[in-house]
């Protein structure tokens, strides 16, 4: 991770979620929205560039709780400067001895292995730039949405440590070993057009219809098959990636759907 120097502010299940619901309060540093089936997690200190520090993590952990049952997941920022700038560089900066180090870095890696295991599509919708610890938890998402104006970037090279929180690995997985030895031992900050021919960005989109692309996104997502298809490709057997289709195949959805295609083709002649 990399740490951002600003002071924190003193400032939460179901088997589906639908219903239009905020829990948060406006200063809580993590706030969750759900609608639909859409789950939306913002970190939400913008007066400190969304940058994590140890109480963020304890509300991220509950918010990941809050949001079990979603149909897709939604990561973001407050704002439009930073989607999550790193650590709190005041606020971890008490940090002294390798063991607390551990720790902290042990307890913000297990909720990026959340945020990558979320069972339903997780997107990353880079509202501001990525950087450090940030770009850590923009890759543990399975797709990353960007603003047109952001960066991103593994740079804690910059204060002479490395990615803690799973990020190197998964950069790995995204670009390749030796392209993620060169972005990450070098520190090298991406523009979103960059990010996405390297493919650690999947969509790049204007500014002005940001928000519109990533709520569009989340929505066409949550659906039973996206989920299913997301845990065929995380490994499952062919036996049960054959089982989920049969599943689906039998659901009054699969049903309903293919009878409006039928519909539609005889109205086309």
């Amino acid at each position: 991770m990399i740490f951002s120097n600003y002071k924190n502010a003193n400032i939460v299940d179901g088997e589906s979620v639908t219903a239009s619901v905020s829990s948060a309060d406006p200063a809580d540093p993590v706030s969750v929205a759900l609608d639909d089936g859409v789950a939306v997690i913002t970190i939400n200190r913008p007066h400190a560039r969304n940058s994590i520090a140890p109480e963020t993590m304890e509300q991220l952990d509950h918010a990941l709780d809050e949001v079990a049952g979603a149909r897709a997941l939604v990561l973001t920022g407050a704002g439009d400067r930073a989607f999550v700038s790193g650590g709190d560089l005041k606020q971890l900066a008490t940090i002294r001895t390798e063991a607390d180090a551990c720790a902290m870095a042990w307890r913000m890696r297990s909720l990026c292995d959340r945020i990558a295991a979320f069972p339903a599509p997780v997107i990353a919708a880079l509202n501001g730039h990525a950087l450090g610890g940030g770009a850590e938890v923009a890759v543990a998402a399975d797709i990353r949405v960007a603003a047109d104006d952001i960066r991103i970037g593994f740079n804690q090279v910059a204060l002479a440590i490395m990615p803690a929180w799973g990020g190197a690995e998964r950069l790995a997985a995204l670009v390749g070993r030796s392209q993620a030895l060169l972005l990450a031992g070098s520190g090298t900050l991406l523009d979103a057009p960059a990010a996405e021919r390297l493919g650690l960005v999947n969509r790049v989109v204007s500014r002005d219809s940001f928000d519109e692309e990533w709520r569009t996104l989340a929505r066409t997502l949550a659906c039973p098959p996206a989920g299913e298809i997301k845990r065929v490709l995380a490994g499952a057997s062919a036996e049960e990636a054959v089982s989920a289709f049969a599943r689906l195949w039998v659901s009054d959805e699969h049903w309903a759907a293919a009878d409006r295609a039928e519909k539609q083709r005889r109205r086309r002649g």
